[in-house]
């Protein structure tokens, strides 16, 4: 099955053709929020980290700003930095310049400040729309996608419903020759050894195991004890009792494929087929880790209700709660409440989800692009110093 993309320099297809403006740190975000608010086509990845980080979540950070930045929906990317941040402004711009694209540098201190620094980069970023508007679609195979799996509001209709109709998703794609990436390892926890019997290999399968005794981990040093509890009140008012059972829902996002492997936060997957990476359960964050992996889009099934989008990639949003479709029809795009009232089964859902994704590739705005939900966050692993 084909779809109408832009090819990029590396080989990989995008589904959207924005100018990325990314700022290197916290110091440096309000600037690339005025640049991206004046020049068409252009998206800005504010944040709050990028200095005084150190180790393993300096280096988390910096591998998920250079793959937002390298992600195929982006055409071209204007790094904005400060000069005295940790994550170095060049540092990010040769990164995200190995994928071949256009990347611009800007530092604040070199450019004698705000207001110098914002006239110079609107006349790049200006530019840089002006190049993007240029490039045309190609015909591209499905097997260039790489879906983003997510889930949250969960209730029990997300374990029965929707979250199967996602693995459906997921299983068709695969076996077209594309990638699914199943996230939240805090959702896992209790259905681990489930899942890790498709693992296609032991190794993965210890990963596997490992990455979710790590989470529980951090959660005991916080005092916490993850299993026989749920730890968001709108889950409990849903229905659901514990984390074991809103993981043994989770884990039907990942369909029946084999489990290829196992990621670290924001990183691409090495192969074809299904991949697990480790995020937390929130949300935003774990989206922006599989996009940062390269994932084009994200579907996010939602038993309560979710507006969630991003900036970088649509997210198409399926609710398998009838009351919530109802309720939230201008955030939701598909309803597989059908299945919970009769009406269809979760392979006639999939097969109208399915064709969704084709028209979202090809174009169609979800109704969180339609609506500008831009919602963006990054994972934090440690306290900053």
């Amino acid at each position: 099955m084909k779809f109408r993309g832009y090819v990029r320099p590396d080989g990989r297809v995008g589904i959207r053709n924005h100018v990325a403006v990314i700022p290197a740190s916290v110091c440096a975000s309000t600037v690339a929020m005025r640049v991206a608010e004046q020049v068409e086509g252009a998206v800005a990845l504010p944040n709050q980290h990028g200095c005084v980080q150190i180790g393993k979540d300096l280096e988390t950070t910096a591998r998920t700003l250079a793959g937002l930045g390298a992600n195929p929906n982006v055409a071209s990317v204007l790094v904005l930095a400060l000069g005295c941040e940790t994550l170095q402004g060049e540092r990010l711009a040769g990164d995200i310049a190995r994928s071949g694209k256009r990347v611009e540098l800007l530092t604040i201190q070199q450019c004698g400040g705000t207001l110098k620094t914002q006239e110079r980069a609107l006349r790049i970023a200006r530019e840089l729309s002006q190049e993007a508007s240029q490039i045309r679609t190609e015909e591209a195979d499905v097997s260039h996608l790489i879906l983003a799996l997510e889930c949250g509001g969960s209730d029990t209709t997300s374990g029965l419903a929707s979250n199967p109709v996602h693995g459906y998703v997921s299983d068709k794609l695969i076996a077209a020759g594309g990638t699914s990436v199943l996230s939240e390892t805090t959702e896992l926890i209790g259905a681990e050894h489930i899942l890790a019997r498709r693992a296609v290999s032991p190794e993965v399968a210890a990963r596997l195991i490992e990455i979710v005794r790590e989470c529980e981990a951090r959660a005991n040093r916080m005092g916490v004890d993850m299993r026989g509890t749920q730890p968001t009140p709108g889950n409990i008012q849903g229905g659901l009792t514990t984390i074991e059972e809103k993981s043994l829902g989770c884990i039907h996002k990942g369909g029946s494929s084999p489990l290829q492997g196992v990621l670290e936060y924001g990183e691409a997957p090495t192969g074809k087929g299904l991949f697990v990476m480790d995020t937390p359960g929130q949300d935003i964050e774990s989206i922006t880790g599989m996009i940062a992996g390269g994932a084009q889009m994200a579907v996010f099934t939602t038993g309560r209700g979710s507006p969630t989008g991003f900036p970088l990639a649509p997210v198409i949003k399926i609710t398998g709660n009838p009351k919530t479709y109802a309720m939230m029809e201008e955030n939701i795009d598909v309803n597989a409440g059908t299945i919970i009232e009769g009406t269809e089964s979760v392979a006639d859902v999939g097969e109208r989800l399915y064709a969704e994704i084709l028209q979202v590739c090809n174009g169609k705005r979800t109704k969180a692009e339609a609506l500008k939900h831009m919602e963006f966050g990054l994972y934090k692993l440690c306290s900053t110093f």
